[in-house]
């Protein structure tokens, strides 16, 4: 074989390369695979539900195993963890006006309206004074045309599933939520000694509630970079 042979099969061979690696970088940095690889990361499994928002770098997912709701942004480079039951509603939004609702407290709110003329977006509301809503949108008039855009009548019935999906976490979260009337707390007995070195601990005096009780401050979020 000839230098101009073995120069003709390395060029091909180089070029098949870089095209394969091409591929597989474009597929692994495709915005879905990301968001579900986020949500994945942070639920410690694959979301049960998951809903992205084409083009927009946004999605949610349920893990019903570990009761947890996490949202993502920027492609799933960030993402927020929320427990099931700090979901108190959503809202499905359609050219500004709220066509259908499921909150807790109040009875759902079916859909009515269907079509959608600039927008469908999608809100989720949490019980949390630091992130208290999560907003997807799932179609703008400027999607028409884009590959990878729903069409309006689709986001409709995606955020329309979502509704009824948050519909049933807080009925059941309702059905678990243990009675108001408890019954008066059994009497504490004061701690055994705890022998440390040649002397032993007395027990503290009896000054209210035992330091273990006190509250330990709210529950971390986790972001993920």
């Amino acid at each position: 074989m000839g230098d101009l042979e073995r120069l003709i099969i390395g060029v091909v061979a180089a070029g098949v390369a870089l095209t394969v690696l091409g591929g597989i970088v474009i597929w692994s940095m495709d915005e879905a695979r990301r968001i579900r690889r986020g949500l994945k990361h942070v639920l410690g499994a694959a979301p049960h539900n998951l809903l992205i928002a084409p083009g927009r770098g946004r999605g949610v997912g349920t893990n019903f195993t570990s009761g947890q709701v996490a949202v993502a942004w920027d492609a799933g480079a960030w993402c927020l963890i929320y427990r099931l039951e700090e979901l108190i509603g959503a809202e499905l939004i359609i050219d500004g006006r709220v066509e259908a609702r499921a909150q807790r407290g109040q009875e759902r709110r079916p859909l009515d309206r269907v079509e959608a003329d600039r927008q469908v977006r999608l809100r989720l509301v949490f019980d949390d004074p630091r992130h208290p809503d999560f907003v997807l949108d799932l179609w703008i008039a400027e999607d028409e045309g884009r590959k990878t855009a729903l069409a309006p009548d689709e986001a409709v019935q995606e955020a329309n599933r979502w509704i009824a999906l948050v519909d049933s976490v807080i009925r059941r979260s309702m059905l678990k939520r243990p009675s108001a009337a408890r019954p008066a707390p059994a009497a504490r007995l004061a701690p055994e000694p705890l022998v440390a070195g040649p002397q032993a601990q007395l027990p503290l005096e009896d000054s209210g509630d035992p330091p273990w009780d006190k509250d330990e401050g709210q529950d971390d979020r986790e972001a993920v970079d």
